[in-house]
């Protein structure tokens, strides 16, 4: 399939800028009014995003009418950078891929804030924390907007410093400010390899635009192509905490309940899967870096799973999945034209249902007075129905369970790895057993029978301004997948070039049949473990297992970035320290020794006698006089 050439955009595409000025103008007037803004700026903050989503409902409509060959509209704005043969320009391209994007991070990005409203009404700097949210959605719109790949990473960027602003938002706790500073120095690992990509862009092709690199990267040798891919994939795995650069993702739990699920949802850790799938040109020309991506996105789908299995506290069980969850879209993005589709099918899916559970998670810590151990938990669903109902909706859309968002999104993908490779189709479907487990897991520690309360807690549901978006989210992960189903693949395949099919909405294949029997089993499992009959331990027993040992701490994760860069990089640190006092130090204070001396010992001539400088101009005038003789009688 060809790639489409955009079209300019005209008329009301003329005026998409609005679609990112929108929450960056409300950011900016939160964060500078000042306390004058305390009693409106949640209404500005959330009234900012809905209407960034009414306009790409619009846009929305507009490209749906259109003819396949005209639903990508360039919108250009103004011209940054002219030297040489580079004219590099600001634009916005929105097509079929860009407007999934918005729709999503300004729709469910708005259903957060509202929920927002709620969760921070006693928050003194409730004002800030909104002003902070819209310029998360105002990068996010940029980064998916941008017409090249520069503009990209200015909003690429802004997505990085709205995450270490929010994860740590109560910077008055030592983890939530340590939290942050590790996102964002891990993610400068993945940066450094995005803006090297990009420099090799602009050498390439005196260009970073989408088009110019589409139509001159089949031009590349296959190892700048290959090298291309895998810095752009080193800048995904950063934002997307992939393996190896996922150490980030569970830490930054520290942060509001809304951050988490803004962040794992509808912002930061789908800009890696985003960007996979708009460089598909450069992953098709480089074909190792492809299976690198899928490699990768293997690895971290088990890796994610795993960690999941072994936490008590809900926030990081859901941040595991979403780990375990980025991993499928990014196997299916590195699968190539099959699977671009799928990627974003399942990416979408899981919008709804990851931020129907995290917000669910906050309103379980809103009811539990902020206690996020499950094992303090037990005998919820009767004390908060909503938020069970909505959270179980979202728990049988992440299993795959049929006719839930998940069933299709995610069934696709296992198939497509399954017709790839067979060790990533195996991989595949044992993740989709181990998700089961452990959200069976999760459900049974927080809303089955037994009471594990604390003393004084008294659990109730929350207010109306939380369980309403708890609803939609709910209702998108019932329905979401069922209604996107071959529709969405059909939309996405002329922008990513993508040869993506499904079929009706019940088709039976030995694959899916396996996958159903899989997540079954790892239901099961969890039952027998965890049951309703089951003692579930106050606190975390010591345990002997190397395995459990190693999925509390992460997979050793921590303990690898330490002893691997850490405390070597701190050793060298401290040899350059010393290197510099005792070397070059020493050279340049023994030079200012040398020189001091010499100086002190030539002032003594300085005695400010006449006789003395006389005596010294008749001695110089002797010596230039003996020196012109001896000339002439050579």
């Amino acid at each position: 399939m060809e790639s489409v050439t955009p079209v300019l955009g005209t008329g009301l595409f003329s005026l998409a800028w609005l679609l990112i000025a929108v929450p960056a103008a409300s950011a900016a007037v939160l964060l500078l009014i000042g306390r004058a803004g305390d009693r409106w700026g949640h209404f500005l903050g959330t009234l900012a995003p809905v209407v960034s989503f009414v306009l790409g409902v619009v846009y929305f409509a507009d490209l749906l009418g259109r003819d396949e060959a005209e639903r990508a509209v360039h919108v250009p704005l103004y011209d940054w950078i002219s030297s040489g043969t580079w004219n590099i320009g600001v634009g916005l391209q929105l097509d079929q891929l860009s407007i999934v994007f918005v729709l999503l991070i300004t729709g469910v990005g708005s259903l957060i804030h509202v929920y927002s409203i709620g969760y921070m009404a006693h928050d003194p700097r409730r004002r800030r924390f909104f002003g902070f949210l819209n310029l998360f959605v105002a990068a996010m719109l940029l980064l998916v907007l941008a017409d090249n790949y520069l503009v990209l990473f200015v909003g690429w960027e802004g997505v990085g410093l709205a995450s270490y602003l929010l994860i740590g938002f109560w910077q008055e706790r030592p983890s939530a400010a340590t939290a942050a500073k590790k996102a964002f120095v891990v993610n400068r690992v993945g940066d450094l390899g995005m803006s090297i990509a990009i420099m090799l862009m602009l050498a390439a092709f005196s260009s970073s635009s989408f088009t110019d690199v589409n139509a001159g990267v089949g031009q590349l040798s296959t190892p700048l192509a290959t090298t291309l891919g895998l810095l752009l994939l080193l800048g995904a795995c950063g934002k997307s905490a992939q393996v190896p650069l996922q150490s980030w993702l569970l830490d930054a739990m520290e942060g509001p309940t809304p951050v988490s699920a803004l962040i794992h949802a509808a912002t930061m850790v789908t800009a890696g899967v985003y960007l996979i799938v708009r460089s598909h040109a450069i992953f098709t020309a480089g074909p190792a870096a492809s299976i690198a991506v899928v490699v990768v996105g293997t690895v971290t789908l088990l890796f994610g799973a795993y960690i999941g299995c072994s936490k008590d506290d809900i926030k990081k069980v859901l941040a595991g999945s979403t780990m375990s969850q980025i991993g499928y879209m990014m196997l299916a993005a590195g699968i190539g034209p099959v699977g671009y589709a799928f990627a974003i099918f399942h990416l979408v899916t899981h919008g709804f249902f990851k931020a129907n559970m995290f917000l669910g998670a906050g309103s379980v810590m809103h009811a539990m007075d902020d206690d996020v151990d499950m094992r303090h938990y037990g005998a919820l669903a009767r004390a908060l129905p909503i938020t069970f109902v909505t959270f179980a909706a979202g728990y049988l859309a992440i299993i795959g369970f049929p006719f839930f968002a998940g069933f299709y999104s995610k069934d696709h993908i296992i198939e497509a790895a399954f017709h790839a490779s067979w060790v990533a189709g195996t991989c595949a479907l044992i993740g989709a057993g181990v998700t089961a487990f452990y959200m069976t897991r999760l459900m049974l520690m927080t809303f089955a029978p037994g009471k594990r309360w604390r003393e004084g807690v008294h659990p109730h549901e929350s207010p109306l301004v939380m369980t309403v978006p708890l609803i939609v989210l709910g209702a998108a992960s019932v329905v979401g997948g069922l209604l996107l189903n071959g529709w969405i693949t059909e939309w996405l395949n002329p922008a990513v070039q993508g040869e993506a099919e499904t079929e009706g909405l019940i088709h039976f294949t030995l694959i899916g049949g396996v996958t159903m029997l899989v997540v079954l089993a790892g239901i099961a499992v969890s039952f027998l473990f965890f049951g309703p009959q089951k003692v579930i331990p106050d606190v975390q027993p010591a345990t002997r297992s190397p395995f459990v040992r190693a999925g509390r701490r992460d997979l050793y994760g921590d303990a690898f970035n330490e002893a691997v860069f850490m405390r070597p990089g701190i050793r060298m640190t401290n040899d350059l320290v010393r290197f510099d006092g005792a070397v070059v130090d020493g050279i340049a204070n023994g030079t200012g020794t040398v020189i001091s001396g010499f100086s002190s010992r030539l002032r003594r001539v300085q005695n400010g006698f006449v006789r003395s400088y006389a005596l010294t101009m008749t001695a110089g005038a002797a010596v230039v006089g003996a020196i012109i003789l001896l000339g002439r009688l050579g």
